[in-house]
């Protein structure tokens, strides 16, 4: 199998011979146009009309109300963090097979990251193994839910939409709603998925998006956070501009802020780069229908698909191998021939600050750990 998907990858990228990485860039539109119109209007750094151009582009997209521009996902899903009211020794619920950004932005916050498993399906936090653990570790105490063994109170859930695959997010929103926990969608990967017709990330009080230079689209670096919520939105622009009070020339600052805010340079990128996301998302979409076409002639693979209800943009095409020997030897031979293949992330409760994190039964999430691997996902220009 492994020798065939080389050569299947090789002729679907049209390169013989050439290193294929596992997620590239491509700027093929108004790219090099908006960046120097940026350079000539000497506003590169944090104002400038493409800051403004690109929280417009996002609520276009999104459909959500509000959006603000960030230096990176991990800023924005900090500020998201603080902005929910998350304070010191409070524990924030997230899945431990993820980007380890996830389980930072909870340590930036002063809070503890508690494990709960995933599904299997979707790879992402479970909404029946979250209800299930809170049903049998945690209270309800003056309306807020407390974990009975640490007695810290539970004041969020970041779940999140592993390689832009949707999770059933209705569902973790009525667990969330049941056991009054915020409810924070990461949704760094997924820009341009969908649940039940609705953008990823708006099902939340709110939700985050990154455009590191390995996503579908890509301001080199940057994020975005979006929400409803008027007051949210303001003190999200507030905080990320150092909590600076507007003023002519004074500089006064009303408490801690960020220097959070995404540069003019970044955002005149990332707005040529949304100019082209429907038909990024389209081009991976068909992708995506050849590898499971390829894979189907290969029943000891899984090619991990969306979930009904879902459409997932397929930042990243990940398989399912029998075991970690035979994901081992997988990398070892797609790599050794020039086909860049990775693992999926190390389980955050494996690693030494996490250790000690709040968990519970987290056998999906080990089971994938073991198995999963992703693949070639960069957007064909070359068909």
């Amino acid at each position: 199998m492994t020798e065939a998907l080389i050569q299947f990858i090789r002729e679907t990228y049209h390169e013989p011979t050439k290193f294929i990485p596992l997620h590239e860039p491509r700027f093929i539109g108004n790219e090099r146009k908006y960046v120097m119109d940026a350079i000539d209007s000497t506003f590169v750094s944090s104002v400038g009309q493409y800051v403004d151009k690109f929280e417009q582009m996002m609520c276009e997209i999104t459909g959500s109300k509000f959006a603000i521009a960030t230096v990176n996902g991990t800023n924005s899903l900090h500020l998201a963090i603080v902005l929910a009211g998350v304070q010191k020794n409070e524990e924030v619920i997230t899945q431990p097979l993820t980007f380890i950004a996830t389980a930072n932005a909870i340590s930036y916050a002063n809070a503890i990251p508690h494990f709960v498993d995933v599904d299997k399906e979707t790879m992402g936090l479970s909404p029946t193994k979250l209800e299930a653990h809170l049903l049998a570790t945690t209270e309800m105490k003056n309306g807020f839910c407390y974990n009975k063994v640490t007695g810290n109170k539970i004041s969020a859930c970041i779940p999140m939409h592993t390689f832009g695959l949707p999770i059933e997010i209705d569902k973790m929103l009525a667990v969330c709603e049941k056991f009054n926990i915020t409810l924070i969608e990461d949704a760094a990967e997924s820009l341009g998925s969908y649940y039940q017709g609705k953008h990823t990330g708006t099902f939340g009080k709110m939700g985050i998006f990154s455009f590191n230079g390995n996503k579908t689209v890509t301001a080199g670096g940057g994020g975005a956070l979006i929400t409803n919520d008027p007051e949210i939105a303001k003190r999200a622009k507030h905080l990320s501009t150092q909590a600076k009070i507007p003023h002519q020339w004074n500089y006064e600052h009303d408490e801690v802020g960020y220097n959070y805010r995404m540069p003019n340079l970044n955002a005149a990128l990332v707005c040529a780069q949304l100019e082209q996301l429907p038909a990024f998302v389209q081009n991976k979409r068909d992708l995506s229908a050849m590898y499971a076409d390829f894979f189907s002639n290969y029943p000891e693979i899984q090619y991990v698909k969306e979930i009904p209800e879902a459409k997932a943009n397929y930042w990243l095409n990940a398989i399912i191998l029998k075991d970690r020997a035979a994901r081992d030897l997988f990398l070892t031979e797609t790599n050794k021939a020039g086909i860049m293949t990775r693992p999926i992330w190390a389980l955050m409760n494996k690693l030494e600050m996490f250790k000690q994190a709040p968990s519970g039964d987290l056998t999906n999430a080990e089971w994938l750990a073991d198995r999963v691997v992703n693949i070639t996902s960069s957007v064909r220009i070359n068909e």
